[in-house]
């Protein structure tokens, strides 16, 4: 099974990258450029424990719906969201949020299984790691940028 790891420093208290990191809003901003939006379940403001969201986004110019829930949630130290249902046959991603001198360091863990078998294993080594590797660092430059230009940060 692929997984993608990824660890970021950000100049912002663990609780404050914690809940951007759950806001919906900040989700949608930083992923503009695909057309990522909420279209179901909680739609804007911060999630919780349970809640689930239904994303439409265009990628390789094909349109995906995708619906992850909350599965788990310690606040501020990590939560994790899980595909419901999507176009993965499985999605797992677990962030956590670690104190460190001048911030947090914010660590992605993906997990994921792509449809299509042996194909799908394929197109996974050639594109989409890579891919969505540049997705989670276009994100967390975005969370880091606005953290940093927030009163404290």
């Amino acid at each position: 099974m692929p997984t993608i790891g990824l660890s970021t420093t950000i100049p912002a208290e663990p609780e404050d990258c914690f809940d951007l990191s759950l806001s919906v809003d900040a989700h949608t901003a930083s992923m503009h450029e695909s057309g990522e939006r909420a279209v179901a379940g909680v739609t804007h403001g911060v999630m919780g424990f349970g809640d689930t969201v239904t994303w439409r986004a265009r990628h390789f110019g094909i349109p995906f719906v995708m619906t992850s829930r909350i599965a788990e949630y310690e606040r501020p130290r990590r939560f994790v969201d899980e595909q419901v249902s999507g176009p993965f046959r499985r999605w797992w991603h677990e962030h956590r949020f670690e104190p460190v001198p001048g911030g947090t360091l914010m660590t992605d863990v993906v997990e994921y299984v792509s449809p299509a078998g042996s194909v799908g294993r394929l197109v996974d080594r050639a594109v989409l790691e890579r891919y969505m590797t540049r997705l989670l660092e276009q994100r967390n430059r975005w969370l880091a940028e606005e953290l940093s230009m927030a009163p404290g940060g």
